[in-house]
């Protein structure tokens, strides 16, 4: 079985959910109290053993790219507290570790986005990565994929429970067997109405895939909001190949939301250690 190496940050979105804020700063810079979405799929990702890490980008996106590369601005005017900082934060990206950008031209939906990196994946195995879903989880859900991979030498994809009335916001999994937090897909559906969707299992944006999605997405035709849409990739896929869906232990905040991306704020604040106890006693005089 080929080692994984190698993950895809979708992040050419154009965050227009969050207008204005994303005028001129990607969604994936947005701050969950001092560290940027991205910064936290990153640090998942590395922890999960990744060694390559390829972004697809937008035009607007050079915040990210400037965000991983090492500062060489001098220390000299600024405190020791403060210079432990700008050391951390050159080393978010440890030795061994690579950055690659690659520049989606048009934003032509999540499947088109994912098959930029073909020539960078080469006939390797993936990952993919969408930094909107942050997911509080020890250890990571990529890490909890990997294990799940190595078992079945298949692909498998991140889901949990949700409010069936939600069903219209998600990619929906169909399975014979619910009964283990692993299942055997036998279908997927985008987006179902929920009156039709075919269980309660809503796909979350962390994947592992092994490497013939790419073939599939070279053949997926425009689809919903004519983008090529990954969903209907691995519908594909999965008529000749077995994809697994995993219900991963952790809390994921839908940061795509506005009240998803509050409400990881409040969360990650209460568990700072600098700030969580005065943000405990502030939110007391609110509520």
């Amino acid at each position: 079985m080929a080692l994984l190496k190698k993950i895809i940050f979708p992040v050419a979105g154009l965050g227009s959910r969050f207008l204005p804020a994303t005028k001129a700063t990607p969604k994936e810079m947005l701050p969950i109290v001092d560290k940027p979405l991205i910064q936290y799929a990153v640090e998942e990702a590395i922890d999960a053993g990744f060694t390559d890490l390829i972004f697809i980008t937008g035009k607007s996106k050079r915040a990210i790219t400037d965000h991983f590369d090492s500062s060489l601005e001098s220390f000299s005017n600024l405190d020791e507290k403060k210079v432990s900082l700008m050391n951390e934060m050159n080393n978010i990206i440890p030795k061994g570790v690579s950055c690659i950008y690659i520049r989606q031209g048009e934003p032509l939906g999540l499947g088109h986005a994912i098959l930029q990196a073909k020539p960078v994946v080469g006939n390797e195995p993936f990952a993919v990565s969408l930094a909107d879903d942050l997911i509080d989880a020890a250890p990571g859900v990529l890490k909890q994929l990997v294990e799940k991979y190595e078992e079945t030498n298949d692909s498998v994809i991140a889901v949990q429970k949700i409010d069936k009335s939600d069903s219209n916001k998600y990619g929906i999994i169909d399975s014979n067997n619910f009964d283990s937090d692993l299942v055997k897909l036998t279908g997927i559906v985008e987006k179902p109405d929920p009156d039709f969707a075919p269980s309660n299992l809503g796909v979350v944006g962390r994947y592992v895939f092994n490497n013939n999605l790419m073939d599939y997405l070279e053949k997926t035709t425009f689809g919903a909001g004519h983008e090529i849409q990954l969903t209907d990739g691995i519908k594909l896929m999965l008529k000749q190949n077995n994809i697994y869906a995993y219900s991963f232990e952790g809390r994921r905040y839908d940061c795509g939301s506005k009240l998803g991306y509050l409400m990881a704020n409040v969360d990650y604040g209460l568990k700072h250690t600098e700030l969580g106890p005065a943000l405990k006693e502030y939110l007391k005089t609110k509520i």
